[in-house]
């Protein structure tokens, strides 16, 4: 990836934690996203005894998970405090008195998904509701997801493709020299990654699903308001000016359908299991397990 279209993590940490009041009420699309991964749990077997939620949020999926598999352990996993505290808010007051991990189903923990805090083979499955799209680099993200789940594991996952938010970086193209929307990997270059990071059987499919808005301005405000600003490193430093700003919505202008303004959002999903896990030695070396049948003598 450029270097400009990098996210800056601390700056991610931040958005989201600004966005924790706020997110519930603006987060429509991660909700049905979310919703239509739940369906597909009807076709998955596996029934897990622990559970990553990673970018966990507020906590709805959480929540969903812990429905759905009502004797697994929930570990939800955001790189946010604010939307961890604002998802423990939603637990009942007398769960939340209860000694960690004991006598609760419920986990919280504050960490990155490409340096996660857990042991290796831990989790039977990883859930991730429009998270991997603020990494930088899945090569190393599917490997360290693909650590942390034991033998016959479960990776679940939605992610945004290329063509996410079209409308918008098309409207800022040629307007200044900076970045402004974040770049999104394709579906097959995700498949192929998996597969690289040891998963089997990845499985991958996408839609696109469009929201419509009066102006310009309400569609800005909605990413500001689920914490979904710019964090790129080739972002602008500063506002914009005015004559940018009218320039700006002059050119989503001109996609305006039947009195609304649309947003494309190209909507990728995915799962694949892992299987025997390959065996490495300290320096990364792998190690080949041989079985030596008895001979008959010489």
């Amino acid at each position: 990836m450029a270097e400009e279209f990098l996210v800056e993590k601390k700056q991610v940490r931040q958005s989201f934690d600004r966005a924790a009041k706020t997110y519930d009420a603006a987060a429509i699309l991660q909700r049905e996203i979310c919703n239509r991964m739940l369906e597909r749990l009807q076709y998955i077997k596996q029934v897990p005894n622990a559970v990553l939620d990673v970018g966990s949020g507020t906590g709805y999926g959480t929540r969903a998970l812990m429905k759905h598999y009502p004797k697994a352990e929930v570990m939800a996993l955001d790189l946010a405090p604010g939307m961890l505290l604002a998802a423990r808010g939603q637990t009942p007051w007398w769960k939340r008195k209860l000694p960690l991990l004991q006598t609760s189903r419920e986990s919280f923990v504050c960490g990155d998904v490409d340096h996660l805090p857990l042991k290796t083979s831990s989790m039977n499955m990883i859930w991730s509701n429009v998270t991997l799209q603020w990494c930088n680099d899945l090569n190393v993200t599917f490997s360290e997801l693909h650590r942390v789940l034991a033998p016959d594991g479960l990776l679940m996952f939605s992610t945004f493709g290329p063509d996410t938010l079209k409308e918008l970086r098309q409207a800022f193209g040629g307007l200044d020299g900076h970045t402004h929307v974040n770049r999104f990997t394709d579906m097959h270059d995700i498949g192929d990654m998996l597969v690289h990071a040891g998963f089997s059987t990845p499985v991958m499919d996408m839609e696109y699903l469009t929201l419509t808005y009066q102006d310009l301005m309400s569609l800005l405000k909605e990413l500001k308001a689920i914490g979904a600003h710019n964090v790129t490193q080739g972002r602008r430093h500063g506002l914009m000016g005015k004559s940018e700003w009218q320039a700006l919505q002059r050119n989503y202008e001109q996609f305006r359908r039947d009195g609304k303004l649309p947003a494309t959002f190209e909507v990728i999903y995915g799962h694949a299991w892992v299987n025997q896990k390959n065996l490495k030695t300290a320096d990364g070396s792998h190690i080949i397990q041989m079985q030596i049948k008895p001979g008959n003598g010489s």
